[in-house]
């Protein structure tokens, strides 16, 4: 029998998100993995297998816990209008308090979507599936506006979904380009009057 495992899986992969999200894939090393959890070379591939690995379960712990706070907001009390304006607020709040902190460099998700998902299938599936979670929360909030008469336009739900899920990650690329908060909440102003709040 085993030595059971002296730490804790979960806080160990949080870690390993917080160096892969500044750093990206290629530039973390084994070594900022080690320092960042705490575990040694032959702990982290004994529990993880590889990097990519490891870099697979901090993306799935980043977008669960990001996605879960969005929806969420989304399923507050109030219009739905309303709940997507705090829904592109809590974006917004996001993307400071990360440029504040000096976290990682714009959101880990976009990065990894323009960067590695081309080229793994895997990590592929991670976003996929966190898409369409965000899709259907979306399209649910947006027909809950279209019947509460706080969203009017007449354009398909589908689509209005998509379009704030690119709205997102124009202001996540918006910010980390340097936009402040002043550019973002323009952005959302624009975006919300598409939807004829």
């Amino acid at each position: 029998m085993g030595r059971p495992r002296q730490f804790n899986e979960e806080q160990a992969v949080a870690a390993a998100c917080g160096v892969f999200w500044a750093k990206g894939y290629e530039a973390a090393s084994t070594q900022d993995l080690c320092e960042a959890t705490g575990l040694g070379r032959s702990s982290i591939y004994n529990t993880f297998r590889s990097k990519n690995a490891l870099f697979c379960r901090a993306l799935s712990h980043y977008v669960d816990t990001m996605t879960a706070r969005q929806i969420a907001v989304l399923e507050k009390e109030g219009t739905a209008a309303a709940r997507v304006h705090s829904f592109l607020a809590l974006i917004i709040d996001s993307e400071m308090e990360n440029r504040r902190d000096g976290g990682g460099s714009g959101c880990f998700a976009v990065n990894t979507v323009t960067g590695l998902a081309a080229k793994d299938p895997q990590i592929a599936e991670i976003l996929e599936r966190d898409l369409q979670r965000r899709l259907f929360s979306l399209r649910s909030v947006i027909e809950e506006g279209k019947r509460d008469g706080s969203i009017r336009s007449t354009r398909d739900t589908d689509g209005l979904a998509r379009y704030l899920v690119a709205v997102i990650a124009g202001m996540r690329v918006a910010a980390q380009s340097g936009g402040d908060r002043s550019a973002l909440e323009q952005i959302s102003a624009a975006s919300l009057d598409a939807l004829g709040h």
